[in-house]
């Protein structure tokens, strides 16, 4: 088993930290060798991790399931999946909660993966130092993604390459308010805006290449 507790320091508030950390192509765009993939019908989506341990390059593959406490700005993360030659399985679960601190944030993480197979051996023990290397590069991408502008535009910026993954869906949601009075708009908010818009177009995109 891997046990991973790591904390990191964001100068920007917590909650345009959560707009980023709850957004799957946003964290996708914070983690070196990381895709996207196909949508499924109950929320969760497919995903994809190329990892090197020492001289070994080995591919992922899972099914991961997203949930989000945005009053609190918590979330779980659950996946199960295997590498590319089914030589190795594993399941992860990880929660994670932004908080307030000083002038910006910080984002605790922590979680546990299950291995078994013939590469455990290989996988858990490289572990440390792999998740090191990719918890510093995670959080030098999450403050400059942070940094940058908020809103659909920001959204959109996806790495080339990368497919898309369904909305996340939060556990709690606000009371709606009263009938002629004007809300902001939350982050949350601008997140299922973008991806109504893009399932739109994909849909679009299909139904175009269908009749051609």
């Amino acid at each position: 088993m891997i046990s991973i507790t790591e904390t990191i320091d964001v100068p920007s508030p917590p909650e345009r930290v959560w707009e980023v950390i709850s957004s799957p192509p946003d964290v996708v765009s914070c983690i070196a060798g990381a895709e996207l993939g196909e949508a499924h019908g109950d929320g969760s989506f497919d995903g994809a991790l190329v990892v090197k341990f020492g001289a070994v390059r080995v591919r992922f593959r899972a099914r991961v399931h997203l949930e989000l406490d945005e009053t609190a700005l918590r979330g779980m993360l659950t996946a199960r999946g295997k590498d590319g030659q089914a030589a190795t399985r594993f399941t992860a679960e990880a929660t994670f909660h932004v908080a307030e601190d000083g002038n910006g944030s910080r984002v605790a993480m922590n979680g546990e993966v299950q291995l078994t197979g013939k590469l455990t051996s290989l996988i858990e023990a490289g572990a440390g130092v792999v998740v090191s290397r990719m918890t510093k590069d995670f959080a030098a991408r999450l403050v400059e993604r942070c940094a940058a502008p908020a809103g659909p535009e920001a959204a959109a910026a996806v790495p080339a390459g990368l497919s898309t993954a369904p909305k996340a869906t939060a556990t709690k949601t606000a009371p709606a308010a009263p009938a002629g009075t004007a809300t902001p708009a939350k982050p949350a908010a601008r997140i299922r805006a973008w991806w109504a818009a893009l399932w739109s177009r994909l849909a679009e995109r299909s139904s175009q290449g269908g009749r051609a």
